[in-house]
């Protein structure tokens, strides 16, 4: 049996005025309809914080120096509660960028759009309402999708 070889992927918390930033997915081939944070794999030989700032530019039209990314939260997930699948996925909050932040991407998202964390719709990834409820009260590592998430 191949041994499943962890994926890499970041996220970017955008935060304004008490909301943060969501993309709804629509041409992602995942999660598809669903609100996500700005983020994305990260592509072979690239740091973490760069990857962050390509996606930041990529999905959100903002410029994000790498040194105005935070380290928040690192999740080791396993997609589908098997061993077929697993990511390290690192968040980051840009406590600074330039640039205001629109949906970059409409060809894959159907939107971006500000909302309060504390008031999230039905439709939102899985992981990532649980990696902002991590990130509330202060936890910097967690584990999500191995039955006892």
């Amino acid at each position: 049996m191949k041994e499943a070889e962890a994926r890499l992927a970041i996220c970017v918390l955008l935060r304004k005025e008490g909301k943060l930033a969501f993309v709804l997915r629509s041409n992602t081939g995942w999660m598809n309809n669903h609100y996500g944070l700005i983020g994305g794999k990260v592509h072979h030989g690239e740091t973490f914080t760069a990857a962050a700032a390509r996606e930041a530019k990529e999905e959100a039209g903002v410029e994000v120096d790498p040194a105005n990314l935070k380290a928040i939260l690192t999740i080791h997930r396993n997609e589908d509660d098997s061993d077929k699948e697993h990511w390290v996925d690192v968040f980051f909050e840009a406590t600074e960028w330039e640039g205001e932040a629109y949906n970059a991407e409409p060809d894959v998202h159907g939107e971006l759009v500000w909302m309060d964390p504390a008031q999230l719709p039905k439709n939102m990834v899985p992981m990532v309402e649980f990696a902002l409820d991590q990130i509330a009260h202060g936890v910097s590592f967690a584990e999500f999708g191995w039955g006892r998430s």
